[in-house]
C-alpha cells in the first residue's frame, strides 16, 4: 500500500471524478482575503466545510444513543460561520463529493490550524468505492467558543492505494452511508 501523490489526485479527479468540485492546486486567498488553505497538496487533498452545521444542543436533556438517535439534539445553522460552544460538537459535510476507486482507502486528518486552536476534527476512513459528500465531526476541546470557517479548508484527506483491489468493497456491502449528501446522522 502507498500513499498517493498530487499527480496520482489530479490525474483521479479529471479521468475519474474522484472529488468534485476539484481543485488541482493549493487555494489561500480570495478577493484579496487570507483563508484556511484547501485544494491539491504534495500527498493530500484539502477539502472544505459547507455551509451548513448542526450543533449538538442538550436543550432536551437527551441521552446520545447511536442506535436510537434524536435529532433533536442538534440545531440547524446555515452560514459562512458556525459557532461551537465551549467543550461542544458539531457535524458539517465537505463541499466535495467524493467517489473512491476500488482499491483506495482514505484517512481524514484535521488542518493544524484547527487543531492550534483546540477543535478537533473527526472522520472516519472513507472505504474503497464509497462515495459521497463526507460528514465531517468538529469537537471543540475549549473552554470559549469556537469558530469553523465554511468554504475554507478544515481537513486533509490522504489517498492509499493498495497493490491489489479488496474482495468486497463498501458499495458491495451496500453500506448504509453510501451516496449520502448533506450532514448525515448516525444510522443503524
Amino acid at each position: 500500500m502507498s500513499i498517493k501523490s498530487d499527480r496520482w489526485i489530479r490525474r483521479m479527479a479529471a479521468e475519474h471524478g474522484m472529488i468534485e468540485p476539484f481543485e488541482a492546486g493549493q487555494v489561500r486567498t480570495a478577493a484579496g482575503v487570507r483563508l484556511v488553505s484547501y485544494g491539491t497538496s504534495s500527498y493530500g487533498y484539502d477539502v472544505r466545510c459547507a455551509p451548513e452545521f448542526k450543533i449538538f444542543t442538550n436543550i432536551n436533556s437527551a441521552v446520545v444513543d447511536p442506535k436510537h438517535f434524536d435529532e433533536s439534539s442538534f440545531v440547524n445553522v446555515s452560514g459562512e460561520i458556525c459557532i461551537i460552544p465551549p467543550n461542544s460538537f458539531a457535524l458539517a459535510r465537505t463541499v466535495e463529493y467524493f467517489r473512491i476507486p476500488r482499491s483506495v482507502l482514505t484517512i481524514c486528518v484535521g488542518k493544524s490550524t484547527y487543531a492550534r486552536c483546540g477543535i478537533i476534527v473527526n472522520v472516519t476512513p472513507l472505504e474503497p468505492e464509497w462515495e459521497g459528500h463526507v460528514t465531517l465531526e468538529f469537537s471543540n476541546t475549549t473552554p470559549l467558543p469556537a469558530k469553523v470557517y465554511a468554504n475554507e479548508g478544515v481537513a486533509q484527506m490522504l489517498f492509499f492505494e493498495s497493490d491489489e483491489v479488496c474482495e468486497t468493497s463498501y458499495q458491495d456491502r451496500g453500506g448504509k452511508y453510501q451516496g449520502q449528501t448533506g450532514v448525515t446522522l448516525p444510522k443503524t
